[in-house]
Parts: C-alpha cells; sequence; structure tokens
C-alpha cells in the first residue's frame, strides 16, 4: 500500500471513530496494520477503538505494540496505563502514569486518570487530591469535576460531590455521567424524587447506560406512592432494553453438563458487597453451612475494599475471585472459564451490578437472590429466592419475570455480629421511639405516622440515628422535613454513624420501641434491634420491599407487632411502650425467640438454601433438555 493510500485509510478510519462508528473504525485500522504493521497511528488508535469497547485484553495488545513503536508517545502510554488497570493490573497503571507525570506534571487528563485508578487502589484520599489536581490545572475540564465529585461521595462527602457535578454539568450540559453521578449524590443525601429525576434526564442522555437505569430502579422503591405495577413495568422495560443489546436471552448460553443429577454442582455467588455489608452479614451463615459434598462454592468480589469479612468468606470459597475494574467483556470470559452450573446474583439493581453480563446468560442456572427487594427483569434470570410472606402466591408471581421459589419460613439467615450487653428496663424518663434505618426510606407518609404516634403518646421522643445526621446539612434538611409532617424537631434526637459495631448496637439501649419504614422495610437494622432486645412495629404492604419486616417478626413469632393500617401501626407502638416492653426480662426474652428462630437456625436454613438451589439446577436443566428432545 502506499503511503498516500496508507494515509486516505487512515483518514476515514478516523472519520468513523470520531463519529462512534466503532466496529467499522477498528475493521479500517486493522485493514491498515494489515498492510503497513508498522503504522504507528493504526495499532495505538485499533487500542484505543478495543478500550473504548471494554475489550482491555486485546486493548493492552495493540497499545503494547504502539508503545514499542513510538516510545516517546505520552497519549499511548496513558492509555496502556488504563488498559492494565480495566485488566485488574492497577499497580502497573499507577507506575506507568507516575512516570509520565514526572515528565509533564501539569498534564489534567493524567493526573485525573491516576485519581481513578487510585480509587481502584482503595486509596480514596490521594484520588481525590489527583482529581482535585486535574480541575487546579484545567477549570474547564468535565470529566475531572465528574470524577472528583464521585471520589468525593465514595468518601461520604455528599454536599461536597453534588457541588462538583454541577459544575461538570455547566460545563458540559450533554455529560450523561454527571447527570448519573448528580443521582447518586442526591440519592446520599436522602433527596429521592430529585435523585429520580436526575436519573431520568441522565437515561434521555445515554439510553444505553444500563447503570443508570438500575440506579433509578432502586431509588424507585422509595417512593410513596407508586404502584407495584408501575415498578415492575419500569423492571420489563429494563430486561427488553438489555436483552436487546446483549443479543437476546441466553446468547452464548453454556450448554448444560452432562452426567449423573445429583453430581456435585459448582455454584458462584457475584456481588460487590463480599465484605463488611449486610449482604456479606446475611449470605455467610448459609455459605458456611453449604453441604460440600453436594456444592463447590466459586465466590466473585466486584469491589476494590477487601477486608476482614472478605478474607472469611474467602476461606470458604474453593475459588475467589475479584472484578474490580475488569470490563464486561474480561469479566465475561473469566466468569465463563470457570463454568459454574449455577450462576447466584446477591446484588440485583443496587450499585456496581453485572445485570447486562448476566442478560448474556454465564451459567446454565441464574438465581437472583438477598441484595435487592425485586425482579431483576431479565429474561435470562431463571429463579428468584424469597419467602411466602414476602411474596404471597398469586400476584407476587404475576409481578416477577424470575419464577419465584419460596425456599424456608424466611428468606434471610442472621449471624449477630456480636453479643452486647442487652438494656436495663427504663421505669422512668420519657418512651423512646426510635428508627436506625437509612434515611432514604423514611418517605413523607413514614414521618406523618410518626408524627401521629408523638401525638398518641405525649411527651415521647423520636431517635433517629443514620448516615449523614452528624452533619449540618443533612440535620437541616430532616428538622425541615420533621417540621413539613407536623413534628417537632425539638422532640427528635439525630445520631449520625458511630465508630465501631460495639458502639451501634448501644445506641438501642436509648431505644424502647424500634419502629419500620414504609414502603421500604428494614432488614438489617430490624434483626440488630430484635437482638438487643427492642420490639419493632411494622407495616405490612402490596409487595417484597414493604413486606421484610412482617416475614422477620413472623419468624420469632411475633406477627402480632404487623399493623396492616397506619393506625394500626400508631397503635401497636404506643401500646409496647406504654407497657415499658423494651429491657430487663422481655429484652432477653426476645434475643432468644431470635435465636431460636430459622433466622438464627444457620445449619437448616443453609440445608433449605442448599435444597433450592439443587431444585433449581433439576428443574431448568430438565426442562430444558425436554424442550431440545
Amino acid at each position: 500500500m502506499s503511503p498516500a493510500a496508507a494515509q486516505k485509510l487512515l483518514a476515514a478510519a478516523m472519520d468513523l471513530h470520531r463519529s462512534g462508528r466503532l466496529d467499522e473504525a477498528l475493521a479500517s485500522y486493522r485493514k491498515l496494520i494489515g498492510a503497513a504493521p508498522r503504522n504507528f497511528d493504526a495499532v495505538h488508535l485499533a487500542g484505543m477503538v478495543l478500550l473504548q469497547q471494554g475489550r482491555a485484553a486485546a486493548a493492552v495488545e495493540l497499545l503494547e505494540r504502539a508503545h514499542k513503536l513510538a516510545p516517546g508517545q505520552a497519549v499511548c502510554a496513558m492509555r496502556l496505563a488504563m488498559g492494565h488497570s480495566a485488566l485488574g493490573g492497577h499497580e502497573r497503571a499507577e507506575a506507568i502514569l507516575r512516570r509520565l507525570l514526572s515528565k509533564s506534571p501539569n498534564w489534567h487528563e493524567a493526573w485525573d486518570n491516576l485519581g481513578c485508578v487510585l480509587e481502584l487502589r482503595g486509596r480514596q484520599a490521594e484520588a481525590i487530591d489527583c482529581h482535585r489536581r486535574a480541575v487546579a490545572l484545567k477549570p474547564a475540564f468535565a470529566a475531572g469535576w465528574c470524577n472528583l465529585g464521585l471520589g468525593l461521595l465514595f468518601a461520604d462527602k455528599a454536599g461536597e460531590a453534588l457541588d462538583c457535578l454541577d459544575r461538570a454539568r455547566e460545563i458540559d450540559p450533554a455529560y450523561a455521567r454527571a447527570e448519573h453521578g448528580r443521582g447518586m449524590a442526591l440519592q446520599h443525601l436522602h433527596r429521592i424524587p430529585e435523585a429520580v429525576e436526575a436519573y431520568g434526564r441522565a437515561i434521555a442522555k445515554a439510553p444505553g447506560a444500563f447503570d443508570t437505569r438500575s440506579y433509578r430502579l432502586m431509588a424507585l422503591h422509595y417512593l410513596d406512592g407508586i404502584s407495584r405495577e408501575e415498578i415492575f413495568a419500569e423492571h420489563r422495560a429494563y430486561g427488553a432494553a438489555v436483552d436487546q443489546a446483549s443479543g437476546g436471552a441466553g446468547r452464548a448460553a453454556p450448554a448444560i453438563p452432562t452426567g449423573s443429577p445429583d453430581r456435585r454442582l459448582r455454584v458462584a455467588f457475584l456481588s460487590p458487597d463480599l465484605r463488611r455489608h449486610s449482604v456479606a452479614y446475611f449470605i455467610e451463615p448459609l455459605l458456611r453451612h453449604l453441604d460440600r459434598d453436594r456444592f463447590e462454592i466459586l465466590l466473585y468480589h466486584d469491589h476494590f475494599v477487601v477486608d476482614e469479612i472478605s478474607e472469611r468468606l474467602r476461606a470458604l470459597a474453593s475459588v475467589w475471585r475479584n472484578l474490580v475494574g475488569l470490563p464486561g467483556a474480561e469479566a465475561e470470559n473469566l466468569i465463563r472459564s470457570d463454568a459454574p452450573d449455577v450462576l447466584v446474583d446477591l446484588a440485583g439493581h443496587t450499585g456496581l451490578n453485572r445485570l447486562p453480563l448476566l442478560a448474556r446468560r454465564l451459567s446454565p442456572v441464574q438465581v437472583t437472590y438477598l441484595g435487592y427487594p425485586d425482579t431483576s427483569g431479565l429474561a435470562a434470570m431463571d429463579y428468584r429466592l424469597v419467602d411466602a410472606i414476602t411474596d404471597p402466591p398469586g400476584d407476587s408471581d404475576r409481578r416477577c419475570t424470575e419464577k419465584l421459589v419460596r425456599f424456608a419460613p424466611t428468606a434471610w439467615s442472621y449471624a449477630p455480629p456480636e453479643s452486647p450487653p442487652l438494656p436495663a428496663r427504663r421505669e422512668e424518663g420519657p418512651i423512646r421511639f426510635g428508627s436506625f434505618n437509612n434515611l432514604a426510606k423514611v418517605g413523607g407518609e413514614t414521618l406523618r405516622a410518626w408524627s401521629s404516634l408523638l401525638a398518641l403518646v405525649p411527651g415521647s421522643v423520636l431517635v433517629l440515628k443514620a448516615g449523614g445526621l452528624g452533619g449540618e446539612g443533612v440535620a437541616l434538611w430532616m428538622n425541615n422535613r420533621l417540621r413539613a409532617a407536623g413534628i417537632d424537631p425539638a422532640r427528635v434526637e439525630f445520631h449520625g454513624r458511630t465508630p465501631g459495631t460495639a458502639e451501634h448496637l448501644a445506641a438501642y439501649h436509648r431505644v424502647d420501641v424500634a419502629l419500620d419504614t414504609f414502603p421500604y422495610n428494614g432488614t438489617t437494622t430490624t434483626c440488630e434491634a430484635l437482638w438487643m432486645g427492642v420490639p419493632v412495629v411494622t407495616l405490612a404492604g402490596d409487595r417484597h420491599a414493604s413486606r421484610v419486616g412482617a416475614s422477620l417478626l413472623a419468624a420469632i413469632g411475633r406477627p402480632e407487632w404487623v399493623a396492616r393500617t397506619w393506625e394500626e401501626y400508631a397503635a401497636i407502638a404506643a401500646d409496647l411502650a406504654r407497657s415499658r416492653f423494651c429491657g430487663g426480662t422481655n429484652a432477653g426474652a426476645l434475643r432468644a425467640a431470635l435465636a431460636g428462630s430459622p433466622l438464627m437456625d444457620h445449619a437448616g436454613q443453609g440445608a433449605r438454601f442448599g435444597n433450592a438451589l439443587r431444585g433449581c439446577w433439576t428443574a431448568a436443566t430438565g426442562a430444558r433438555e425436554r424442550a431440545v428432545a
């Protein structure tokens, strides 16, 4: 190929690249590489396309070639660093970026990318400093402001994060990622209706951003007044969109292994929360008691935090992998190479999920459980594990794309973190109602019900403990919401996060009766209150998220604390408070009831969980074999 023809082909490929036609651009770059293998631009830009497509391994191969062809090309080296980071080689990526910055200390983009790499290494403070340096060097850098905002958000500085994300949107109004970040910041600030609107705007700008769609789906569960029909329709729409993008449910589906139907199954669990997180607390007892003669456990963690809980879980598995930062294609190849028989998703539509991958069916049988209170919406998700109280037969089945498996009397297995002293019985002082739930769950309807309860019990106090309440901004916002609901802020105590679990549990000594939230009940908070001998009052609704409290209370033999109306809710709470149920022998009896319930029958729940997984395998594989025949 003549130099003129090569230049013409390169220009055409670059035009395709700029217009977003990545497959066509890559084909043109490859054609040029075939004719001129030492053409730096073609090799470099082909690697860039592959990086944009999430094909990190192939991208690194080409970018390494390009870097050898032109070692002095700093932009190529920076992209090579990000390719290594995408493959999990964060240490190597950091080294490359620091070498570049030692030569070009005012390169704003390299500082920003170094910040992204450091975040994946769990070094949040250093990452934030890098992002700050990037925007100081170039104040009109929308991506830098966005990354700074996200870094601050992960550091629990949601107010400052929102300011940075607003700045990014001002610089580039079409920047969907900044709008997504704003939704996350607003959600962290518990401004849920605004968060839902921000996610909606982000989706309008980037319809293929499935992580934004998931965040919005999660946020919808906190809203008062939204029907379960609306929420189900939103999940179905997500499933249809991701299905279309992935090429159809079951694309590249693994073959069903042959052999004895009773053979040992390889069961993989996928979650970003195999760390100090409520999901880990509830799954650990089940994993610990799964029969190793029947099941081999594979764990896929997807988060940069690896702590002592992670190490405990790792010890329960034959395979442990961390997928953090891996592009979809690389994560998909890794999971397929492990060939699990059953893949259990523990995230649903919570943050950092991999549902778009699961839409491609990475395992013959796919199950969703625990981390999310609703259907995934995916055609390739076969089963969802629940119980008959959270999801009563009938309507629940019709509003779920998976087949519901009611595998146990209650769908959870609780392992208390420790056994601190129980509160003593208090005969004097004001009656104290309390809620330690995420403030996002405390909607207007819940606050109005609490207002009625406080009016019913004169002199009583409301104790609220949640992340953010230690900060002046959230407390001021919450006071305004309290007044709007008819609650005098003088009757409310605010408590923020405590430094450790022992201090957190000890805070229940200040509470006589715990109040559940609606339409999104607590789970961990309810179990913790019961373990500390504090009765919990809940309102049962018409969907899983608002029936978890009913399931937990039925499991400990206290269905009388489950209300069907707000009036009944207030009456139950008032009666419990007036009788000073909390403390003393009653607290001990309540802890004993929890300890003797299915929630803490870890061996029994583990066996029931294992039988459910085996049943899902037998039913799904048998049905497919019959369909093929």
